[in-house]
């Protein structure tokens, strides 16, 4: 197996991981069992929390001590065996408990996988996103399996056994663990003169334009997270998505990313620059929010989900593409890892709880959800980003990739 096919199949395993859970367990934990808005928000923080945490001691062991495979393949093995044990559990402490643990090692898999797929691709800027794209397969594709063993089990609970999203996201992550080690070898740098690379990461932020960018980023990534979180509570209590089919339509958004990914960014990139495409990328947040805020017809509502291919694709995607650019070689590692605490940790760490704080405000005591004025704060919020980002935000010639051009 050549080098891209063995690192396109990193990328699926890990987003299978993740969209055995993230997209859907939000409804399980709602609908199942009975969790409320500020709690099913402390759960969904615990990702980006971890992400706050762990990641730098991932990028410096990959950087400075480990090769990055050995490092991937320990923690989603961890990972793997925390996950099956919290699928039986019901109560919200030890889950919160557990899914703290779980995601202490999966967080620094995500930058990792990122690094490990740009220091081994020859142009990087042009294959990243035919590598990438099959991460958004395997998300796809743990959605599919998930709806279909749904609903072959024809449990009149919505879900196959208890725990099944999590349960399918640990045998995910068991075999991730193992592929892991067939990656690509990919040594630290033993021989630099810095050895601290995190810090050396953290120095970029004196940088103007990456610092508006990285601000940018975090409060974008807050409203993400009323996409990940309530979306789904948002198709099965409002539109009428069943909870047996939640998780195949919501792929809607995916099947989109791919298309984005595989045949629009390399030419946005070339066409607009780098500025221009994440422009476009945030100003998807606001339009697809608006249609939530509408809140009908109801095919208008599930078309919107594929907006997502262009949000996530054209803002965050290109992020990665851009720190990469910009970041010098013997960092990239940890370089990554910054975007990532900054995205994917402060960002969704503080959106998570925010958005399980707004839909608790906009709860009536029957337990009623006013979902237009719940979507209504991540619209105007993405709209002032937009306007900020445009107003300050400039690229160097470095964060505009040449390779576009072969």
């Amino acid at each position: 197996m050549d080098v891209k096919a063995r690192l396109s199949a990193m990328m699926f395993l890990e987003y299978a991981i993740w969209g055995s859970w993230a997209p859907v367990l939000s409804a399980y934990l709602q609908s199942n069992l009975h969790f409320n808005g500020t709690q099913l928000g402390l759960i969904f923080s615990l990702l980006p929390l971890a992400t706050i945490i762990s990641p730098f001691l991932g990028g410096q062991l990959a950087d400075r001590y480990l090769a990055s495979e050995k490092v991937i393949g320990l923690l989603q093995l961890v990972g793997g065996i925390l996950l099956i044990i919290t699928a039986n559990i019901t109560a919200f402490k030890p889950m919160m408990w557990l899914m703290l643990l779980y995601c202490l090692v999966y967080a620094p898999t995500l930058a990792l996988t990122n690094s490990i797929a740009f220091i081994n691709l020859k142009n990087s800027e042009k294959e990243f996103g035919a590598i990438r794209v099959w991460g958004t397969i395997g998300w796809i594709a743990a959605g599919w399996i998930l709806a279909g063993w749904r609903w072959l089990a024809k449990s009149p609970e919505g879900v196959a056994l208890r725990g099944d999203t999590l349960l399918l996201a640990g045998i995910f992550s068991v075999l991730m663990g193992f592929y892991s080690f067939s990656l690509p070898h990919t040594p630290p740098k033993k021989d630099t003169a810095k050895p601290w690379a995190f810090l050396e990461a953290l120095k970029m932020l004196k940088d103007k334009n990456f610092l508006i960018f990285a601000i940018i980023s975090f409060i974008v990534a807050t409203e993400l997270q009323f996409y990940y979180v309530l979306t789904s509570p948002f198709l099965t209590q409002s539109v009428g998505v069943s909870q047996k089919s939640v998780s195949f339509v919501m792929t809607i958004a995916q099947f989109a990313e791919i298309f984005v990914m595989a045949f629009l960014l390399s030419w946005a990139i070339k066409k607009f620059g780098m500025r221009k495409t994440m422009t476009l990328g945030i100003l998807a947040w606001p339009i697809r929010y608006i249609i939530f805020v509408i809140g009908k017809p109801s095919w208008l509502v599930i078309a919107s989900l594929a907006l997502h291919g262009f949000c996530y694709v054209f803002f965050f995607t290109a992020a990665y593409i851009y720190v990469d650019n910009i970041a010098p070689k013997d960092i990239r590692h940890s370089a990554q890892s910054l975007i990532a605490t900054i995205i994917l940790g402060f960002g969704n760490f503080i959106g998570s709880l925010f958005c399980g704080w707004i839909q608790d405000l906009f709860t009536n005591q029957s337990g009623q959800v006013n979902w237009r004025g719940t979507f209504l704060v991540p619209t105007i919020l993405t709209i002032v980003c937009l306007i900020i980002f445009v107003a300050f935000f400039r690229e160097n010639n470095k964060s505009v990739p040449e390779v576009i051009e072969a």
